[in-house]
């Protein structure tokens, strides 16, 4: 049996209008290459823009705290020892 998505009756239907129209659009993508709504693309451009407004603000003791604390979050943890 062939594996495809379950659709309701309508989604099935408006399908069936769709071929028979010519109007056969594929569906909306999910996921990455999804279409952004305005809203998301506004988002978008100002968290991409925040992280190095905040690099530009922080003093160089500011930056080299944090990236002390990173580098501690990162490799400060204790390595098990092997087998006894």
């Amino acid at each position: 049996m062939d594996r495809q998505k379950k659709r309701d009756f309508s989604e099935i239907a408006k399908g069936i209008v769709d071929q028979a129209t010519g109007e056969d659009e594929p569906p909306l993508r999910k996921g990455k290459k999804a279409r952004m709504s305005p809203a998301a693309e506004l988002g978008r451009k100002g968290g991409l823009k925040g992280g190095k407004a905040r690099a530009a603000k922080l003093s160089a003791e500011q930056r080299r705290e944090i990236a002390k604390k990173a580098a501690k979050a990162r490799w400060g943890h204790k390595k098990s020892e092997g087998p006894k």
